[in-house]
């Protein structure tokens, strides 16, 4: 299975394509927006396409051409304000979604935020609302397609170690979770079919990440 990795030079992207590009049935094409980044990938032997989310729908999809596969994991980041969250976060995604229909790209891992309910919305503070509100559609984007989607929200990203252990389910208690480990979740639902059609919270946990992932209902 070939997956493109869109978002790759993000710290989550990265550590998938690492991830993906060391596992025996999957081959990584990251998605990057600067040459000076696809070194890295190539080192990895992954293949690359330079694609900035603020293109054209039909470029992404050209980029999505003969993969099986597409995780978004594209982020405008804290350091931007509402416009690129909208741009990125929002039509970032949606692009990519209607990419994946146009390259006949079934399969589609999104990342969003931990709570992207309407009350999260009301309840975030202003300057984290527009991102929330971002997260929201770009779900309810993906969920009215026909495409095999998963959602992962994961808790609060750090920057720790991964345990390879998660706490993972519909809904589970607000908590910090290492990116490392979402990386992992991110290649555990491309290999089990059984997170088709699934969304669900992840934080640090007890349990190893496939056996979590295998078990959500």
């Amino acid at each position: 299975m070939k997956v493109l990795v869109i978002g790759a030079n993000g710290q989550i992207g990265k550590q998938l394509v690492s991830l993906i590009q060391e596992s025996d049935s999957l081959k990584a094409k990251a998605m990057i927006r600067k040459q000076e980044q696809a070194s890295y990938f190539e080192e990895l032997g992954a293949e690359t396409v330079l694609v900035d989310l603020e293109d054209d729908t039909k470029k992404i999809a050209e980029a999505a051409e003969g993969v099986d596969a597409i995780v978004f994991a594209a982020g405008s980041g804290p350091k931007t304000g509402p416009d690129k969250t909208m741009l990125i976060d929002l039509d970032g995604a949606v692009k990519s979604i209607e990419a994946a229909k146009q390259a006949n790209v079934k399969r589609f891992v999104l990342i969003s935020s931990y709570d992207t309910s309407r009350e999260a919305i009301q309840e975030a503070d202003s300057s984290f609302a527009p991102y929330v509100a971002a997260k929201h559609y770009a779900d309810d984007w993906l969920r009215r397609t026909d495409l095999d989607y998963t959602i992962v929200h994961p808790g609060m990203l750090t920057n720790d170690d991964g345990t390879g252990k998660i706490e993972a389910a519909e809904k589970v208690e607000a908590n910090k979770v290492p990116r490392d480990d979402i990386a992992q979740v991110l290649l555990a639902c491309l290999e089990d079919k059984s997170t088709i059609g699934k969304e669900f919270q992840v934080i640090a946990g007890d349990t190893p990440v496939k056996e979590a992932v295998a078990s959500l209902k």
